[in-house]
């Protein structure tokens, strides 16, 4: 057994078992939330927290998650040559107050009409959504910084402290006020701010002045990432909303949806804890010219991808139907049938998001950007096509997600086939042609 832990631990990127106990807290975290949510609250009140849970796990990933992910790259190059990381947190800083003032500005502007479209006409929730959203400001800069540093036992304990305070506060609203939608809606924006806020420190202590970061450095890609990201986000998530649009009055199925969706994601949730190292050391690798070891890499990382979407898929497959109804109080909706499709779904975002990581080392956004177009072309397509809602919108998930991969296998062996395991030369073989050689960054 020993044995086996550690080959499955050297497969992996490096600093991903300190983030894994983070990760876990933080996945449970979700799950007890939303079920001592779906145990308190009326069904129409856990369809509004449904509602905005996906948002929150859409939009505001999709706006904000980009963030980190250009930090990791940024700083884990600047590392590699020595540059200090002050500089780049004190710029993106700035720059994501001005992307969380935006948003908010957007919130507030239409906070009627969001409310009577989404939450039934309950103006608070929005109010909840933006602090939902200022939390993720504030942790998605914070880690980006300890990733690109190779700090991942301060990351850890930012993802175990937010998610301690998750399953607490969740607690304390059945407790206290169990029939409330909004408290269990702020647990969203209070317990990232304040995880954040006590891992502040030790970020501030392994910050270094560095050779000032250029605006466009740290923005040329972003935009790209966002569209990026909040594409991959929508495909993810479309099935509550979708089935809000298609079928707004079917509030047993909406709740049962997103149930049955956090159930088929165990495996997203770990694999939340390979993201961070992983783009760490596809940059690292990059910087320094090492094809093998990028290669290498990303073939590891297809292995553990493709075993976490059996150990999760099979058990949601066969017991779906039944620990929704169990672990979250949801009424009987789906069969085994749709949470097969939503297993495949999974497996096959998760190696969307592997190769998407490895085009945007390649600082190739536009090709990511297209490949989850496509994606969320075909999940759009299916979406709407005539038949029973709930099987439109599941397979949808699942095409949109094959549909990407495939668009990103396509777009890596075309423009970068040295980067693709097992489609250029012999490992090893570095030279400036390479997109790991010298003169091969920008291209």
């Amino acid at each position: 057994m020993k044995s086996l832990l550690s080959k499955i631990s050297a497969a992996l990127p490096p600093g991903t078992v300190a983030v894994a106990g983070g990760t876990v807290v933080l996945g449970a975290a979700s799950y007890v939330h939303l079920g001592v949510a779906g145990h308190s609250l009326s069904t129409e009140a856990m369809a509004n927290v449904s509602v905005l849970w996906t948002i929150v796990m859409a939009i505001g990933l999709g706006i904000f998650f980009p963030i980190e992910q250009e930090l990791t790259r940024i700083v884990a190059a600047r590392a590699v040559d020595g540059h200090g990381a002050a500089p780049v947190l004190r710029r993106a800083t700035l720059l994501t107050a001005a992307i969380l003032g935006a948003t908010l500005l957007v919130l507030t502007a239409a906070a009627g009409p969001l409310a009577d479209l989404l939450f039934h006409g309950d103006r608070a929730l929005v109010a909840a959504l933006g602090g939902a959203f200022t939390g993720m400001a504030v942790c998605y800069l914070t880690r980006g910084v300890l990733a690109g540093l190779g700090r991942f036992g301060a990351y850890g304990t930012q993802l175990a402290i937010d998610g301690g305070l998750r399953i607490v506060l969740a607690f304390g609203c059945a407790v206290v006020i169990p029939d409330s939608a909004l408290a269990f809606s702020l647990v969203l924006a209070l317990a990232p701010v304040i995880a954040a806020l006590v891992t502040l420190p030790a970020l501030l202590r392994v910050v270094e002045p560095g050779e000032e970061i250029a605006w466009r450095e740290l923005t040329s890609g972003l935009g790209l990432l966002i569209c990026s990201t909040l594409l991959s986000q929508v495909v993810v998530n479309a099935a509550v909303m979708s089935t809000k649009l298609l079928a707004p009055t079917d509030s047993v199925l909406i709740a049962a949806l997103l149930n049955a969706l956090v159930l088929a994601r165990v495996p997203l949730f770990v694999f939340g804890s390979l993201q961070a190292s992983l783009l760490n050391g596809l940059s690292a690798a990059f910087q320094a010219g090492d094809r093998a070891a990028f290669s290498a890499m990303l073939r590891r990382i297809g292995m553990v991808v493709g075993a976490l979407g059996l150990l999760g898929g099979i058990p949601a497959t066969v017991l779906g139907p039944w620990l929704i109804g169990v672990l979250f109080g949801a009424k009987p909706a789906l069969g085994c049938f749709d949470f097969f499709l939503l297993s495949a779904g999974t497996v096959a975002y998760m190696f969307a998001m592997v190769l998407g990581q490895a085009l945007m080392v390649f600082k190739r956004h536009n090709l990511q950007l297209l490949c989850w177009a496509i994606g969320t072309a075909v999940l759009v397509g299916v979406t709407f096509a005539p038949g029973d809602v709930a099987l439109r919108v599941i397979l949808a998930y699942a095409l949109g997600s094959v549909a990407t991969v495939v668009a990103m296998l396509t777009a890596l062996r075309l423009k970068f086939p040295e980067a693709v395991p097992g489609a250029g030369d012999a490992p090893g073989r570095t030279d400036v042609a390479s997109p790991l050689g010298a003169g091969a960054a920008g291209t």
